[in-house]
């Protein structure tokens, strides 16, 4: 094999192949040509790293080689960024060489390696960037020779490519049109960097002019934050009003959401009234899992909520001594009932709100006291007024849970006014509710039992027995707050003996 090679080195094959190109040769490769200037638009960034070049095979190394048997390899194929890299290039180069030959190398690099070179026009740069016509005023170059520029480690080379050929651009707002938002304030900070007035106003119109989903909503709004150009306030005060609220809003706040609440409430369809609760409700959680605090939230206020139960119930009652009233030659019967259901929706959905806002003490309070309230509800039949009794189950649950803190004296006088129209109305619940949950009203009640002292624990639990006797499944299941009881009551006495819940303290004068 050695024979072989030595034969072709005598002979002028392999001096013709270094000619061709396919084998390098130390005293065949190009000078070098004189570094280019290097401009810095930006503050200095950390050193570009290098890369060590892959080596190659000699002929002579091929041939020796040979006999080995010989595996092929499929081409690398080229990452889509690089693919995506290159059309860039391609296209500003198109559209810079519209202007005809060029006075000026530009190449753009990048930390990660990526680098462009275009070939460009000093008078277009100079023209259209006040950085360019700086940092070029001073760089003469060889007749018949273009000018050698570098930008280097650049944060975002692509944008800085693009705000290039932006510059070429006879209106650049229209070139941005059907770019994304990320693309064009990638080309505003570039803009900025250059100070290409342009290139600024015509992102600047963009940004104004396109609507913004909420992802891109943050960093519009923390990009345009962040600029600090006197001669542009005025264009990004009115993109940012896009999302700022006004003093007079903030002001009107309660207002706001009363007239908005209160529409709801109010409303006449039956299914926009549904949507909108519960898109209204969700709205309202998602401001108090909001964690962000760099946000000025505005909330509803504690006045306003409760301003709209005390309307809801006032109508409620109303309507129930309408009910219960209510005669032959009255008017129709199914309405006055569907308007005391829809009320009674009203309310569950405002104490939901309230529980979500941990302000429902007051409200357990206000629905104790619905002793009128609770008169007229045991007169009409349990088919019309078992939504009423939902917002008594919907208390017990939000006790239970520690949702609410309240006194014991609140609960006391809350089971009083509403547990036995609780009893009676549960098997229509059960029947007539979309989404009841049987166990969790069962154990809201339990526990809410189990925080009131001995005796009213004694006193609801044995009425709650027999009621349960007589009823079955009809009456809400609570046999594990009764075992809990029967385990205090018989099992575990505590006697509350005084002495023994005073601390003992114990003096003395020997020293230790």
């Amino acid at each position: 094999m050695a024979a072989v090679a030595e034969n072709l080195l005598k002979s002028g094959e392999v001096s013709a192949m270094i000619r061709q190109g396919f084998i390098s040769s130390p005293g065949l490769s190009p000078t070098s040509s004189p570094p280019p200037a290097s401009l810095s638009p930006a503050s200095p960034s950390p050193p570009r790293p290098s890369f060590p070049s892959p080596k190659t095979s000699t002929l002579f190394e091929m041939m020796s080689q040979e006999g080995v048997p010989h595996r092929t390899y499929p081409p690398p194929r080229q990452p889509s960024g690089d693919q995506n890299r290159l059309r860039l290039q391609e296209k500003i180069a198109a559209i810079l060489a519209r202007e005809g030959p060029g006075d000026m190398e530009l190449s753009v690099s990048s930390s990660d390696g990526f680098r462009v070179t275009v070939t460009a026009h000093r008078r277009v740069l100079a023209a259209r960037s006040r950085f360019f016509a700086e940092k070029l005023a001073g760089v003469g170059g060889r007749p018949g020779r273009p000018v050698a520029v570098e930008i280097c480690e650049c944060d975002d080379a692509e944008a800085y490519v693009e705000a290039v050929g932006l510059m070429y651009s006879g209106d650049p707002r229209r070139s941005l049109a059907g770019e994304d938002v990320d693309k064009v304030l990638g080309l505003l900070k570039v803009s900025v960097d250059i100070q290409f007035d342009d290139g600024i106003l015509a992102c600047l119109d963009y940004l104004e002019a396109i609507p913004w989903s909420e992802a891109e909503e943050e960093k519009v709004v923390s990009t345009l934050g962040k600029l600090q150009i006197q001669q542009v306030c005025e264009p990004i005060r009115g993109i940012l009003q896009r999302v700022s609220v006004e003093p007079s809003t903030s002001a009107n706040t309660d207002s706001i959401y009363l007239g908005i609440l209160d529409g709801v409430l109010q409303a006449k369809d039956k299914k926009a009234r549904r949507d909108m609760k519960a898109l209204i409700a969700r709205l309202l959680r998602e401001d108090l899992d909001q964690s962000n605090m760099h946000f000025n939230k505005l909330e509803i206020s504690r006045e306003t909520l409760y301003h709209l139960c005390h309307k809801c119930l006032d109508c409620l009652l109303r309507l129930l001594s309408e009910a219960a009233n209510f005669g032959e030659g009255h008017g129709d019967r199914a309405s006055l009932m569907g308007e005391v259901a829809r009320e009674a929706d009203n309310v569950q959905w405002l104490v939901d709100i309230l529980i979500n806002k941990r302000i429902a003490d007051e409200f357990v309070a206000l629905w104790a006291d619905q002793s009128e309230l609770s008169t007229w509800h045991s007169k009409i039949p349990c088919l019309y007024r078992f939504e009423i009794s939902r917002i008594t189950a919907q208390l017990c649950i939000a006790i239970g849970r520690g949702q609410i803190l309240v006194t014991k004296d609140a609960k006391i006088s809350l089971l009083r006014t509403w547990l036995e129209a609780l009893y009676e109305d549960f098997s229509w619940m059960k029947r007539a509710c979309r989404m009841f949950d049987k166990k969790l009203i069962e154990d809201g009640l339990s526990a809410t039992i189990l925080t009131l002292p001995m005796a009213e624990q004694q006193e609801i639990l044995l009425r709650w027995f027999d009621c349960f006797l007589s009823k079955g499944d009809n009456c809400p299941n609570i046999q594990r707050a009764f075992e809990v009881w029967w385990r205090r009551a018989f099992f575990r006495q505590f006697t509350g003996d005084q002495d023994h819940l005073q601390p003992q303290i114990v003096v003395s004068d020997e020293q230790t």
